[in-house]
């Protein structure tokens, strides 16, 4: 029952990233459409994920509402033009640690003023909620699923976890597409594994735990 509910959550869950797509990417549609056209397409796109947002904020403050959402675009325009301009730069300098810290320190600089300008509306509760509809709950879901994993994890090793998860959030959010996102948390599991397994905890043995003590209980 527990390995259906997750392919369950994990199916909902991916159609739900793979709906959206990248902040700067153009579709085989754009290419026969004018420039207004492409423009108008991708405002409706990025109202729809503010408007998502801001449901899930639920601001009763009208007119906070109309500041939180006129930031969260200007970020989301932010980011398609910060994409536009770096991404081949990036490409074409992964070798060069140097060149892609230089590169990428002026994203650090956008997403510090993203989050100063919503913490002028927001509580750092509500930043929260805007960091998850921004990584699709990534957190919470890859979370549950260790949880899910490893059902005997010490509560300081689920806080360590957590936090790296919450790093990953930290960078995702100024990811270009749904794609980059999600490979932001995969290397972060990569990371969470390695710190899993040099404790001595590894999925296999977690597994048979779980295994014996359900059958244990069946007894």
């Amino acid at each position: 029952m527990k390995l259906k509910t997750l392919l369950i959550a994990f199916a909902a869950f991916a159609f739900a990233a793979t709906s959206f797509t990248t902040v700067g990417q153009s579709t085989a549609s754009d290419t026969n459409q004018t420039p207004e056209q492409v423009e108008a397409k991708y405002t409706k796109a990025i109202e729809g994920r503010t408007a998502d947002i801001l449901k899930v904020l639920a601001l009763q403050d009208q007119a906070k509402a109309g500041k939180v959402h006129d930031t969260i675009m200007g970020q989301y325009r932010t980011l398609k033009a910060w994409h536009d301009e770096n991404d081949a730069k990036l490409k074409a300098s992964r070798k060069d640690t140097n060149a892609v810290a230089t590169i990428r320190a002026s994203l650090k600089e956008i997403h510090n003023k993203f989050l100063a300008d919503l913490a002028m509306n927001l509580t750092p509760e509500q930043i929260d909620q805007v960091k998850d509809k921004m990584t699709y709950g990534k957190v919470q879901f890859t979370f549950a699923g260790y949880r899910a994993s490893y059902p005997d994890l010490s509560e300081a090793n689920k806080q360590a976890i957590l936090e790296m998860l919450k790093q990953a959030r930290e960078e995702a959010m100024d990811g270009g597409s749904a794609e980059e996102k999600t490979a932001v948390f995969q290397r972060y599991k990569g990371k969470i594994n390695n710190f899993l397994s040099k404790q001595g905890i590894h999925p296999e043995k977690a597994k048979a735990a779980d295994a014996a003590a359900t059958n244990a209980s069946a007894k």
